[in-house]
């Protein structure tokens, strides 16, 4: 209580001194509403109740310009307008196949009262389950060259509580593992930020439809009080735009448990429809890949003796992915420039010469063949206008190779990212920048011109773009599987539970499951068991899922390989069943070309019972229930492959225990069968 009283006490002493209400919009069923203010001095803010109860306390909002006078204070209300919206739409593919994107919209139009009298839109959306609101700069005389040097944009969380994180602006990019402080303690955070108050309410932030803008972080400014804190730009201005323009949504996911979040589809309401038209050839699949071993070191991407891109080696994974109805084959290392250091020389990659020992056409050919499809890798070492030089020409060759998909990488770090400037001169930049989001644009609209998928790594964030570009097929942008094999530390077993409510919460990840072999170049190995790498094919979402590990490790182990082989990457409906942050998390998603439904469960290090109820399956129908769950011995640390397999009988009315050994979980298969 004597917390809540310093944090409501030190918002009231930040807040505008006695603001006006002047607009005020509510969502449909009356949970979040959110009210605009103006100060005296026309200083705009906003703050944001659930169910009457305060959760967002008055915060500014505005600009710093580099080339005019800040969008701050002396504005007045010109007009505000609300409209309904309500509307049912399909995904091509996803978490679910239906979404319905409900929504009360506020828009209103501050003015100046004196000086150049420019006018700034502000749009707020308020769902049930959270609010977007973003600023809408007019056509107008006095302003249409805008360079943005900050927002001012602040987000005022009115209880304290705890906070789930990583930082901003360090070298790693977003690879780091999730602080869990008290909300007062964050420093400069990347989003999503999740946080969760003393009564129990949980809220994260982040930004939709990031578009020809930079990336925001929040940056504390003391007890809750957080202000946004864009990503720098080449030069002094971290955006530079023509008016008329929307900036990206800037988005508040609301809900009483974790697993409200992780349910939200509001980052993709948020977004433009498809553009596209047609995206019949965008496609989920499974695959495996030629990558995990030069994690391991036992084979190389460069050139020479232990290369792995070799034709012999590939044709062993094509043929490993057509007995097993896997749909792909990744191949890293398999075009000129690997040789070296290519971290800091990316101008030497090639995206169209292979090496000498890998027969690109021949092997193209050959998985086409076996009813396979080669994906293409273009890692670029963050030398995005090298990159950009090869582009249309790489996209043509995979195209007329039936390579529909490609994964493309941007290793450097962070703000060592080389775009070409207005001038022809190569500039350096931040990944999440507005130069790198321009780029990325590029790079996606460029591959759907030749029908390509795009799965980005070291990518900039994910905010809800699939919607617009359904060849954004997946991307990393978080610590990965490859940190289990050779990290110091390697990824922890809170980790996964982390990552499904934060990270996750952005859309989909290239996480890399299905590991066997637990010991690695890691000196702590794969924190897992193996029941919980196969429950991480339903728990971390991807349309694009990898068998990541050694092909003999799979072959040595058929039994528990078979649920890697069985599970989809596509599905009709996903429900959270239960779950904490950092902690454990529970998941159940139906198959969108079956009746059958597939559960997972994770767990941190600590062992657990989680009770799972089934009452999601169809009533009156029996389905034969395939468990991979952790063996009586199973441990992360001493005994990670004590797994037990078996099979019944359930039905909607049952409730099954699941026993979650440290740093364990459990995988479950349920086949539909007959009345």
């Amino acid at each position: 209580m004597i917390g809540r009283l310093i944090a409501l006490l030190t918002l009231l002493l930040a807040a505008p001194a006695s603001a006006e209400t002047v607009a005020r919009i509510a969502s449909p069923g009356g949970v979040l509403s959110a009210e605009l203010q103006l100060d005296p001095e026309g200083r705009p803010s906003y703050s944001v109740q659930r169910l009457g109860r305060e959760i967002i306390a008055p915060s500014r909002l505005g600009f710093l310009l580099l080339n005019a006078p800040k969008l701050e204070r002396n504005f007045a209300l010109d007009s505000q307008s609300t409209r309904s919206f309500d509307e049912t739409w399909e995904q091509p593919w996803g978490e679910r196949r239906f979404v319905r994107n409900h929504y009360n919209e506020l828009r209103v139009r501050f003015t100046e009262r004196t000086g150049l009298a420019r006018s700034l839109d502000v749009v707020f959306r308020v769902f049930d389950d959270g609010i977007g609101f973003r600023y809408e700069f007019p056509e107008q005389p006095n302003l249409a060259n805008v360079e943005i040097q900050d927002e001012l944009t602040e987000f005022a969380v009115a209880d304290p509580g705890t906070a789930w994180w990583i930082p901003a602006f360090e070298w790693n990019r977003e690879e780091y593992l999730y602080n869990r402080t008290p909300i007062s303690a964050v420093g400069t955070a990347q989003t999503p930020m999740t946080v969760r108050t003393d009564n129990g309410l949980h809220i994260a932030f982040h930004e939709a439809a990031l578009i020809d803008y930079s990336g925001m972080n929040l940056a504390s400014m003391g007890h809750g009080r957080f202000r946004a804190a864009l990503t720098p730009g080449t030069d002094g201005a971290k955006v530079r735009r023509q008016a008329p323009f929307p900036t990206p949504w800037r988005t508040l996911q609301v809900a009483d448990s974790a697993g409200g979040l992780a349910m939200s589809n509001l980052i993709l309401n948020l977004n433009e429809p498809n553009r596209l038209g047609d995206v019949s050839w965008v496609r989920p699949m499974k695959y495996v890949g030629v990558w995990w071993e030069m994690h391991l070191d036992r084979a190389t991407w460069a050139s020479g003796d232990r290369h792995g891109a070799t034709t012999a080696n590939v044709r062993r994974h094509v043929d490993f992915a057509a007995a097993n109805g896997f749909d792909g084959v990744l191949v890293e290392g398999w075009n000129v420039g690997w040789d070296g250091d290519w971290f800091g020389n990316g101008q030497e990659f090639s995206f169209t010469r292979p090496y000498p020992d890998f027969d690109l056409e021949g092997l193209a050919a050959y998985a086409r063949r076996r009813g396979v499809q080669l994906i293409g890798h273009h890692e670029t070492s963050g030398f995005a206008a090298h990159y950009e030089d090869q582009m249309e020409d790489a996209f043509s060759l995979y195209q007329r190779l039936g390579v529909h998909a490609v994964k493309t990488g941007y290793v450097a770090d962070a703000g060592q990212a080389k775009v070409r400037g207005a001038d022809g001169r190569i500039l350096y930049a931040w990944h999440e920048g507005q130069a790198m989001n321009q780029h990325h644009m590029r790079v996606i609209e460029a591959a759907a011109r030749h029908r390509i998928s795009v799965n980005a790594h070291e990518p900039t964030k994910d905010t809800g773009l699939r919607r617009t570009y359904p060849n954004i097929i997946a991307r990393e942008g978080a610590r990965g599987m490859e940190y289990s094999a050779w990290g110091n530390p390697s990824n922890p077993p809170e980790h996964e539970a982390n990552l499904v409510f934060t990270r996750m919460l952005a859309g989909p990840m290239d996480y890399t499951p299905g590991i066997f072999g637990m010991r690695t170049r890691s000196p702590q190995g794969v924190q897992t068991t193996w029941a919980k790498q196969l429950a991480l094919y339903v728990i971390i979402y991807s349309p694009l899922q990898m068998a990541a590990d050694l092909l003999e490790n799979y072959e040595a182990n058929p039994r528990p390989f078979q649920f890697i082989r069985d599970v989809p990457v596509d599905w009709s409906e996903s429900l959270v069943l239960n779950g904490e942050i950092g902690d454990y998390v529970t998941i159940a998603r139906k198959d969108r070309a079956s009746e059958n439904w597939y559960l997972g469960a994770v767990t941190d290090e600590e062992g657990r019972v989680l009770n799972a109820s089934l009452g999601f399956l169809t009533p009156g129908r029996r389905y034969r229930a395939q468990i991979y769950r952790d063996g009586p011995n199973a441990d992360y640390r001493a005994n990670p492959g004590d797994i037990a397999i078996e099979e019944r009988i359930v039905t909607s009315t049952d409730t099954l225990t699941l026993r979650l050994a440290p740093g364990g979980g459990q995988a479950i298969r349920l086949v539909a069968l007959g009345r």
